[in-house]
This record gives C-alpha cells, sequence and structure tokens, in this order.
C-alpha cells in the first residue's frame, strides 16, 4: 500500500508498562565500582526487562562494529555517528545512545541477538546507499518540492511530517528515476529524524496523503519505489513511528488494505488509520493528536500551511 516504517516492531512502547527500577540505573564498571547511568526521560521509562537486554546488548556493540565494518582495522574502538548521536564503543554509558539503541531491541523483541544482527544490517546499508551523500544531494524542486513537508507538532512535541502523492504532482517525473526518489525520501527521512532530540521526544507522525492518486497513475516504477522504500524504512529505521495516517484514500486502497490486514503484524497495526477525504473527516482523525494551530487547514486544523 505505502512505505510502511518500522513494520516489525514487535513490541508496545515502553511507557506501557511501569518503571519499577530507580531514577539512576547502577551498572557495574569492570573495575568493580558502581558508576550511575545516564538517564533523561525516555531511558526513565525503560523497563527492568529492557535495561538487562541494553546492558547485553552494550557488549555485544564492538564485535557488531567490526562486523559492519570488516575493511576497517580499528572498527571495534572507533565512534561512528547514527541520527546524529555518537556511539563510541569505549563508553557507551550515554543516555542518548541508550534511546538508540533500545530502537533495535525492540524492534526484535529485545532479542539481543537479533537486535545486533538489525544494527549491523543497518550500519552496512547507511554504507552501502551512502546515506551521507543522498543527504547532500540537491532535489528538483519542481519535481520533490511540494512532495514531502515537516510542519508543526503533536500534543506530545513530535514532529508531524507529511507527504503528498497526489494532487497535481507530476508522478511518472517523481517516480520516473526510482533510485533518485529513494535518496529523495531516505534524505527526507533524516532531515525528519534530526527534529527527534532522543531525550524526551523519539519518534514522529507521519501523514500520508493520496489525493489524486489513481490506479492509472500508479505504474511499474511508482509499485517498484514503494516496495523498496517500505524495505528499507522497516529494515533499517526501527520504532521511530509513534503513528501513521493513510488519508484521501482512494476506495481501490482501502480494499487492499483491508485484505492485507491479517498479514500485518498487530503492533504495527495499531499505529496505522486509514481515513476517508475532505477536512472534516481528516481533522476528526487527526485533531486528537494534533492541536488545530499546529494542523494545516486542509486537514481540518487552522494552521497556514503548505
Amino acid at each position: 500500500m505505502s512505505e510502511t516504517e518500522g513494520q516489525e516492531t514487535a513490541t508496545s512502547p515502553a511507557s506501557s508498562e511501569p518503571q519499577d527500577t530507580t531514577a539512576q540505573e547502577v551498572q557495574e564498571s569492570a573495575e568493580g565500582a558502581t558508576v550511575e547511568e545516564p538517564q533523561n526521560a525516555l531511558t526513565e521509562k525503560f523497563t527492568p526487562k529492557e535495561w538487562d537486554a541494553l546492558k547485553a546488548f552494550r557488549n555485544e556493540i564492538p564485535d557488531a562494529l567490526a562486523s559492519a565494518y570488516p575493511d576497517k582495522s580499528d572498527a571495534k574502538t572507533a565512534a561512528i555517528n547514527l541520527w546524529g548521536v555518537t556511539i563510541d564503543p569505549s563508553n557507551l554509558l550515554d543516555a542518548r545512545v541508550s534511546v538508540v539503541l533500545m530502537k533495535f531491541l525492540r524492534a526484535r523483541n529485545l532479542s539481543v541477538s537479533e537486535g545486533k544482527v538489525m544494527f549491523i544490517a543497518t550500519l552496512r546499508w547507511r554504507d552501502e546507499f551512502n546515506v551521507e551523500a543522498a543527504c547532500k544531494e540537491e532535489f528538483p524542486q519542481d519535481v520533490f518540492g511540494q512532495l514531502g513537508h515537516i510542519y508543526g507538532k503533536d500534543k506530545a512535541g513530535r514532529p508531524v511530517v507529511y507527504n503528498v502523492y497526489g494532487g497535481n504532482q507530476d508522478l511518472k517525473a517523481i517516480f520516473g528515476d526510482v533510485q533518485r526518489f529513494l535518496r529523495w525520501r531516505v534524505a527526507f527521512m533524516e532531515k525528519s529524524i534530526e527534529l527527534l532530540d532522543l531525550e524526551s521526544t523519539d519518534q514522529m507522525i507521519q501523514v500520508h496523503d493520496y489525493a489524486g492518486v489513481s490506479m492509472t497513475s500508479r505504474d511499474a516504477n511508482s509499485k517498484n519505489a514503494a516496495s523498496e522504500a517500505s524495505s528499507i524504512f522497516s529494515s533499517h529505521y526501527p520504532e521511530l513511528l509513534y503513528k501513521k495516517y493513510f488519508i484521501n484514500v482512494p476506495s481501490y486502497m482501502t480494499w487492499i488494505f483491508w485484505l492485507f490486514k491479517p498479514l500485518i503484524p498487530s503492533a504495527t497495526l495499531a499505529k496505522m488509520s486509514v481515513v476517508g477525504s475532505g477536512a472534516s473527516t481528516i481533522g476528526k482523525a487527526l485533531l486528537p493528536e494534533i492541536d488545530a494551530k499546529q494542523l494545516p487547514k486542509r486537514y481540518g486544523g487552522e494552521a497556514e500551511a503548505f
């Protein structure tokens, strides 16, 4: 139906389970001394099982880096940057690092071995795809200028990201070069992630607008682009999505969604909503999460936005 970030998620948010550890988790250092576990608003919501998994995961990070970068002799000790966070294998006691690593664990039901595999695969993919270059690439505004918007925040401070696929846009120009579209889409995702401080906010809301999209406008290229994007985001951007709304969805796409609903993991399904057309209908779905002043008028809010 569309790219669906985080489809592999199989656990519920950490906040759904009560926190019964102290505000300052204590960890034994190699010398036997105790050190305070750095905390922020997000790590304070980790459950005891999550802390146990995280501590075990930390021990695997040097080997994971060596596997991700086999050509680098210092891979086990060299720091890397992921989503604006420095991950230093010699000092992993950092709250924001904990938040990033926990995403891979939650995406794999707190399995350290499976989380490690996902982490390695993500680092390898980022190198192969050359995410850094994609983020610096200049994309034609006449093709991509109106395709994506980051506007406003939800009531909990999460950024709201809009993908507008229909309207008067030339879909053949957008999807004519599938790899260019994917580079744009990844760069747009990375730009969205920059708005997550990973201190109090580590997820976003996405709104996918299909107004103007029809069966005839979806050719092989657009289908391939959607499929590849779905694979990228579900495999390499875990637990970054809070909720996703599909709005102005054509009736045929609604039918496809319900057809494949049994195949979608329940945790992912809980994040997804298919909404009809019209500002009033869309507003009823979005306004419980997003204040009217933060929501564009075209979607039932009060904001003068794109």
